[in-house]
């Protein structure tokens, strides 16, 4: 995502600065008043905010400049503010600001400036993904998972039947497709959700670490065993631990678990007395588990006792309808870090729709990350999605736009009609694919294509593409 600096500037200090700012990648505006400047903050997601020294009604000082930015957007992100002084000693934070406030000596050299521009660039946009970072592990309830497809709605049903039991769980699905996430959402709904969630991958841990990180150890237990240490299912407590990849677990820990789920009591490492604990416990696997225990690489009794309700999430490919919700869902959720979520562009949503998902919802909610931190901050468009689904999309979507996965609709029309949709479909995906591709460069998107540009504008015109809902930036810039 690209940031963006509102400059109250005279006409030298801004041609300077402004060059500074470019040369950062940082989009610029300009006010010519404190009321432009005050309207403009107030509607743009602007980060920096470049004023004179003597803009703010005094010569950069810490209440000064404080008091510009809380009165911006006080319930949003607040912009940082630079004062910019003739003599001062250089660049420095403002005490207490909290990195919304700092001055700049105008005198130092333009080797310097830019150091200095870069630095806090370099920091407002490491803020901003952190930020975005955090957005994602929001918690979400049951209605954040998209239940527009009659899956997820039969799915959704019976996960409510079950969200305010103790019962243990058991959520099968591909890889990426919101086991986790389904785990989440009953915990934040259950009466648990005051306590804490935990999350262990059970494959991402040896066989010696799993079992310590499960149920602790006592001091000197181990080799290293320095310090008594509680495991996850004591530090769960209260809440729920999720077990996610259930089917890599070694046999012998499997035998455990079914004793802390028969009983609740944890034994340490090395210790003697068993500890009650007081835990939901979720499990996850994208094995088949019934037949892994029929080939005796996980224990039947195990399987039987987690699988007092099954949980399946079906991949994001067969439940389409959804995908519209999850993108809402993820622009409001990552929309925190602006003034106002972005909006997509014309054929963002119908590409999104047409891609296969091979990640499923953890591939979406990544390419949704990467598009809100690439777009302008207004509006995400095909070329802020990653290459590979419009590449992936021109391929697939040309035969599934004409009704081909389903057999009925295509062979239902008369060949020279199906081959025209086919054909057109397939067109406007290619075209699509290359616009996205050149960032709406025409005459690229032509020599890519082996036609002239004045062919490709009437393909363009009779699909009703736009060469500007193609461009990376949708925010002009002012004149200098």
């Amino acid at each position: 995502m690209q940031l963006h600096a509102l400059l109250a500037l005279e006409a030298r200090a801004f041609a300077r600065f402004s060059r500074f700012l470019d040369q950062a990648g940082v989009v610029v505006h300009r006010a010519t008043s404190m009321p432009e400047l005050i309207a403009a903050a107030r509607t743009t997601p602007v980060d920096l905010i470049l004023i004179d020294g003597d803009t703010s009604g005094g010569p950069g000082t810490f209440e000064d400049t404080t008091g510009l930015v809380a009165g911006l957007r006080p319930d949003r992100e607040r912009p940082a503010v630079v004062t910019i002084t003739e003599g001062g000693s250089g660049l420095r934070d403002l005490p207490g600001s909290a990195g919304e406030g700092h001055v700049l000596d105008a005198a130092w050299s333009d080797a310097v400036i830019k150091q200095a521009i870069e630095a806090l660039v370099r920091r407002r946009s490491g803020a901003r993904r952190e930020r975005l970072v955090a957005a994602r592990s929001d918690q979400v309830g049951l209605g954040d998972l998209g239940r527009a497809s009659p899956q997820m709605q039969r799915l959704l049903v019976l996960a409510r039947r079950v969200v305010q039991s103790d019962t243990s769980l058991l959520i099968l699905g591909e890889t990426g497709s919101g086991k986790e996430r389904l785990a989440r959402a009953i915990h934040a709904d259950s009466r648990r959700r005051g306590g804490p969630f935990m999350a262990v991958n059970c494959g991402a841990l040896s066989e010696s670490l799993l079992e310590s990180e499960l149920f602790g150890h006592e001091r000197g237990a181990f080799t290293g065993a320095t310090r008594t240490r509680r495991g996850y299912f004591e530090l769960a407590g209260g809440g729920t631990i999720f077990l996610d990849e259930i089917g890599e677990m070694p046999l012998h820990l499997q035998v455990k678990l079914l004793r802390v789920l028969d009983d609740h009591r944890i034994l340490r490492v090395g210790g003697e007395e068993p500890i009650h604990v007081d835990v939901r416990v979720m499990a996850a696997s994208n094995r088949d588990l019934e037949a892994e225990g029929e080939a005796g690489r996980f224990r039947a009794d195990l399987y039987f006792r987690l699988a007092v309700v099954t949980l399946t999430v079906p991949p994001l490919r067969e439940r389409r309808e959804d995908i519209p919700d999850l993108v809402k869902n993820c622009l409001l959720r990552f929309g925190g870090i602006m003034p106002d979520p972005p909006s997509l562009d014309d054929g963002v949503m119908e590409m999104l729709v047409q891609y296969a998902w091979p990640g499923n919802v953890r591939e979406l909610f990544n390419a949704m990350e990467q598009a809100v931190l690439l777009c302008d901050g207004r509006v995400i468009r095909l070329s802020d999605l990653p290459a590979r689904i419009t590449r992936a999309t021109v391929r697939g979507s040309a035969m599934a736009s004409a009704g081909t996965r389903t057999p009925g609709p295509i062979t239902s029309k008369p060949l020279s009609v199906a081959r025209r949709e086919v054909s057109d479909a397939f067109e406007r995906s290619y075209v699509m694919a290359l616009l996205s591709e050149t960032s709406g460069r025409v005459g690229e998107a032509a020599r890519r294509a082996g036609i002239n540009p004045r062919s490709f504008y009437t393909i363009m015109k009779r699909h009703g593409l736009r060469k500007d809902a193609y461009r990376s930036s949708g925010v002009s810039k002012p004149h200098r």
